[in-house]
Formats: C-alpha cells, structure tokens, sequence
C-alpha cells in the first residue's frame, strides 16, 4: 500500500497546471496506489470545520489523473455546502477511483482503498455514490468502521438513492412553486437527462404526480426498462437541451450547463440530481438573466448524505423523511433570498453554507 498526503498549497506550488484546477483551500488530498489490486484512487478533503469529512466515492474511467483530481476537488468542495446549508455537523470530502467499475473493481481493491479510509483515522468518512452499490460499502466495512450506507441488514441506512431523489423532487416542487406559483407538477412536461438509481427513483415520484417525463440515457438498455416500467417516453432526438419543456433534470454527470448549452435551453426551472451543473458561476448568471429558475445542486440533492448521516446521528426513518422534505422550505427561502439580495441562487446557497461554517468557526476560536 502506497499513499502520498500532501497539502493543496504544496501541490498548487509544485505543479502550475493544479492552479488551473478547481483548487479551493482543500485541506489535504491524498493519492492512494496499491501495485498488487491495481487501486489508483485519490481522496479531497477540502473542509472539516463543522465536522468529519464525509462524501462518497466515485468510480469512473478517467482520462487521466488531472481529470480525477479535478473531479474530486469540485464534488468535495460541493460535499462541505452541501451539508453546511442542511444544517449537518459535518465537513466535505469526495474520493474518486480511477478505473471501470464493471471490469475492474474487485473486492480486494475496495478492501485495499477502506485501508487508506482507515489511515485517515475518521478525518474522512465515505459513502456510496457512481460506480457503487451497497455492498461495495459493506466490503469496505470490513477493514474501516470510517464508512456510511451500509446494509441495512448491517446496521445501516441502506442504499441513499430513493432518499436524494426525493429530496430532488421536494427540491424541483419549490422551484416550480417560485416559477410557476404552484408546486403541483401534474401535467408539467419534465425531461429527466440519466436514469441511474437517483433518476429511476425520480421518474417514479414524478409519475405517481402526473407529470409528463422524458427520460434520456447514454443506455439503450436502461431507458427501454424504466420506459416500460413506468410508461415514460424516451428522448429520441439529437439535442436535448434545445427541446420546449418546463423542468429540465439533469442526473447524470455534471456541466451540462455550459457554453454550448446555456443559449439553448427552453426549460423554465432546472433542478435535477447532479453534482456540478453549472459548468462555471457565470452560468448561474446567465440562466437568471434568461429568467430560468435554477434549484442549486448541492441543496436539492442532499437527501443521500441526511440519509447516511442517520448512522452516525442514530436517527430513524421518520427523522430521514422529514429532513429530507425540509429541503422543499429551503429551497423556497433561497429562492426568495437570492432575488431579494439581487444573486443568483447558487451565489446565495453558497452564502448561507459559508455564513454557517464561519459562525462555527468564530465559536471555535473563542
């Protein structure tokens, strides 16, 4: 097992390119290689002032390690807002493995990669998240306790994504009651973009509300099984963005909201799954301007970590549903805020999770 933890300043000094990253005063990064599984992960810690870092693991096929490591300093910086704006004691952290999940992973590469969980002695706990299951976090287990959603048969809360997607969809009703004056979704068209575990658990709360839903996917396979089981139209144009639709999901990966797409988009609200929508801040700004209502990422789909969270908390079921229905006021009031302020909503989602983790960090130092 060989690691490397280093500081973020002290690699932003030995290599310029890191600059051009999406560095944000991380705290520790740390590169995981182990020669006999074939584990190339790297762990960011980017905040720990309202507690442990906790965020899951992504496993995806990158093009190169810059792409990995850029990948993992964004979504850990998203992971401390994230659960600062939904009032966890919790600071941010994301792992990539670089690799392909279906062929590669095995379980005595997720036993090596808990090892280097464990060396972090709890400073950094994961989580499931792309290219994971359950039972990847139950193999993990056996070599760390630093690791949440587990099996529910374990002792834990079992698998997060029914509970991000409702709270995507507790967060897409406030954004249309803001836009639209109603929350009720019936008969709004949705075009929900990637129908992974969160997008199918999405579909089916949209279905059961009598919205209208399109469902595109990279895979044949999956769209003809969620269109067939939940009798959603599948997208079979070419541009997706360019497509009139009122609520626009986007659950995949992130930056689908960038310079190529921004000027298409017909939708009047966007609230989907996806960590990183916005390709850059500018964005926001321009999605505002074109009077697009735009449901911050990192607020409407935190149900998944208020759901791993209930392990460390020992809350129940109950505690999970309510917290993750809170999300619906809390993206009303950000809503209002941004237009009273004269932001855009990711500018004040982002406002009111540093104003927490400042406070926390006066109170400390005290």
């Amino acid at each position: 097992m060989n690691s490397k933890v280093i500081s973020a300043k002290e690699l932003a000094k030995a290599d310029p390119v890191f600059g051009q990253l999406s560095f944000d005063d991380h705290e520790q990064i740390v590169f995981c290689n182990d020669k006999d599984t074939g584990l190339k992960a790297i762990i960011g810690i980017h905040n720990t002032v309202l507690g442990p870092a906790l965020g899951g693991t992504r496993m995806w096929n990158y093009a190169n390690e810059w792409e990995a490591l850029n990948d993992v300093l964004r979504l850990s910086r998203g992971m401390t807002f994230k659960s600062a704006i939904t009032g966890l004691n919790l600071g941010g952290g994301k792992a990539v493995i670089i690799g392909d999940a279906k062929t590669q992973k095995t379980p005595e590469l997720m036993r090596k990669f808990g090892e280097f969980v464990h060396s972090l002695s709890g400073k950094y706990i994961t989580a499931e998240d792309v290219g994971m299951t359950t039972e990847d976090m139950d193999t993990v287990r056996e070599v760390t306790p630093y690791v949440t959603g587990i099996s529910e048969s374990k002792g834990g809360a079992g698998n997060p994504s029914p509970i991000t997607a409702f709270g995507v969809f507790m967060g897409m009703k406030a954004a249309a009651k803001y836009q639209f004056g109603s929350n009720v979704l019936e008969d709004k068209s949705v075009f929900v973009q990637g129908i992974g575990n969160v997008g199918e658990a999405l579909v089916e709360h949209l279905v059961n509300e009598g919205a209208k839903v399109t469902i595109a996917d990279l895979s044949e396979e999956r769209l003809e099984s969620v269109s067939n089981k939940y009798g959603v139209a599948i997208y079979k144009g070419k541009d997706i963005y360019s497509e009139a639709m009122d609520i626009y999901a986007p659950c995949a990966l992130g930056a689908t909201i960038n310079d190529e797409t921004i000027n298409k988009i017909k939708a009047k609200v966007i609230a989907g799954a996806a960590n990183n929508q916005l390709a850059e801040d500018r964005h926001g700004v321009m999605l505002q301007e074109r009077g697009i209502v735009y449901a911050p990422d990192f607020l409407i789909n935190a149900g998944g970590i208020i759901n791993v969270y209930a392990e460390l908390e020992n809350y129940g079921r109950e505690e999970i549903i309510r917290r993750t229905e809170n999300i619906y006021n809390t993206t009303l009031e950000i809503l209002e805020r941004a237009a009273t302020n004269g932001v855009t909503p990711n500018v004040a989602a982002l406002n009111t999770a540093q104003e927490r983790i400042a406070k926390r960090k006066a109170e400390d130092s005290k």
